[in-house]
């Protein structure tokens, strides 16, 4: 990669920073996608000793590069996107990685084919941690920046994928324990 291919690619990617998520901080400020991409590869970095089994060099790398579409389309929380806005992201990666030397657009793009296919436990292990930083990240966040149907989600988002691996299950667990500790302060104090 020549050192003009790498700035204008980090120029792109430099959009993750403005690109708002719609959880907030702890502070109340509104998380950029890059921090989310951030916390995600260092919860798995952190986490790496219990899973033996997984390339867990291969699961930070997918934490740090899930969401560079991003870059392109903003943040669409799940809870809305559609199967349109998918394609939309799908196709904006495309055009990213097309500015990149053909060795590192295959390497990206295979990352991304994987994530898509979700088959490969780093995959589905970069999956169950991707919804977990989102619910950690809406329990430390004032419980006032919750959308209604969030008071469910936290109790039920990302359960199927945390279930493929007993520490992801548990710590879903211990993530559902305190969602519902605040929902609970929340209504005691209506």
């Amino acid at each position: 990669m020549t050192e003009r291919e790498l700035i204008k690619f980090l120029s792109i990617l430099e959009k993750l920073k403005c690109a708002t998520r719609h959880c907030v901080t702890t502070t109340g400020r509104q998380e950029s996608v890059a921090e989310h991409c951030w916390r995600l590869a260092t919860m798995a970095l952190l986490i790496k000793n219990e899973f033996p089994e997984v390339n867990m060099d291969r699961v930070i790398k997918l934490c740090l590069v899930h969401d560079f579409g991003e870059a392109m389309t903003g943040d669409i929380p799940t809870f809305i996107k559609t199967d349109e806005d998918r394609k939309e992201e799908e196709g904006q990666i495309e055009v990213m990685l097309s500015g990149l030397p053909e060795r590192e657009r295959q390497e990206f793009s295979a990352m991304f084919r994987e994530l898509e296919e979700n088959i490969t436990p780093e995959a589905q292990l970069t999956k169950a941690l991707d919804k977990l930083e989102a619910l950690i990240s809406h329990n430390e966040a004032d419980i006032e920046s919750w959308l209604p149907l969030e008071y469910d989600l936290q109790l039920t988002y990302g359960q199927k994928e945390c279930d493929q691996f007993p520490f992801t299950k548990a710590l879903r667990s211990e993530v559902y324990k305190d969602s519902l500790e605040k929902i609970r302060e929340k209504q005691s104090e209506n």
